[in-house]
């Protein structure tokens, strides 16, 4: 249902606006903000996996001479507002180009035990996140998760929103099937995890670390590998929580991968070391 929009400050697009201001938006839709309950989509595909991911769609902005039909997917029933290009650059700052952008209704987020203790067994491999605070980078992770056997992933208090609409545009939509839980604070928060029998297996440039070429494991083993943020990685209590220490072998003077590409590493590895078991 196309409705023309004229003005910036129109109420009925309110919900949009904030987009320029990244930091602020994030605040916005905290629990404890004015637009907790709702997350923005950004592009065709991504607003698609967000619908085949089974979140409700309450309304989309587009650019108002935007031709290309929408996704076959979308309600016809559901609010499309169409913008022109000054109204569209006063909220985000920039062009659409004939995107789009979509507002979706959150859903309670699981518990650890829904995530990893469910009936007949939790998932064979996790994504674990420690501080991991750059959209972008959880995009790249979960892209990665998606696409290298990681069925689930969880994060700690510090880790950002994987559904910010820049973890979602990168993630290209990834981010929405995932299964995910925050956990409290480690290393106490991983614990949960332990119990449900996950070998826990951390990521770390250290040269005293395990070649994570070596990892051998069963096929039928769980597996939580635990990645930290760019920089600092992870902090020495979880690393002293993990069960084993692994590292990418580097060579020249390069010490270590950006976290995203660390992680596509990592994952894939996992899924050769549980082949690689006689």
């Amino acid at each position: 249902m196309r409705v023309d929009i004229d003005e910036p400050d129109d109420p009925r697009i309110e919900v949009f606006q904030g987009l320029r201001d990244h930091v602020l938006r994030r605040r916005r839709e905290l629990p404890n903000g004015d637009m907790a309950g709702v997350f923005i989509a950004e592009g065709d595909i991504v607003v698609e996996r967000a619908l085949g991911a089974g979140f409700m769609l309450d309304s989309i902005l587009v650019d108002g001479k935007r031709t290309k039909p929408l996704p076959d997917t979308i309600d016809p029933a559901v609010p499309v507002y169409a913008c022109g290009p000054a109204v569209l650059q006063r909220i985000t700052g920039y062009h659409l180009h004939r995107g789009l952008l979509a507002c979706f209704r959150r859903r309670p987020v699981a518990t650890t035990e829904d995530v990893v203790g469910r009936p007949g067994g939790g998932p064979a491999t996790v994504a674990i996140m420690e501080n991991i605070n750059n959209p972008t980078n959880l995009g790249v992770i979960l892209r990665c998760a998606a696409g290298l056997g990681v069925e689930a992933f969880l994060i700690d208090p510090t880790c950002c929103d994987p559904l910010y609409r820049r973890c979602g545009r990168v993630s290209m939509g990834e981010a929405y099937r995932l299964p995910y839980a925050r956990l409290e604070r480690f290393p106490g928060g991983l614990e949960p995890v332990r119990t449900h029998g996950y070998r826990l297996v951390a990521l770390t440039p250290d040269p005293d670390a395990v070649d994570i070429g070596e990892l051998c494991l069963d096929p039928e083993e769980r597996v939580a590998l635990l990645l930290g943020a760019e920089g600092p990685g992870l902090t020495p209590d979880t690393m002293d929580a993990a069960d084993v220490r692994v590292r990418i072998p580097m060579s020249a003077s390069v010490d270590s991968l950006n976290v995203g590409s660390a992680a596509a590493v990592a994952f894939y590895a996992v899924q050769q070391a549980r082949r690689s078991k006689p």
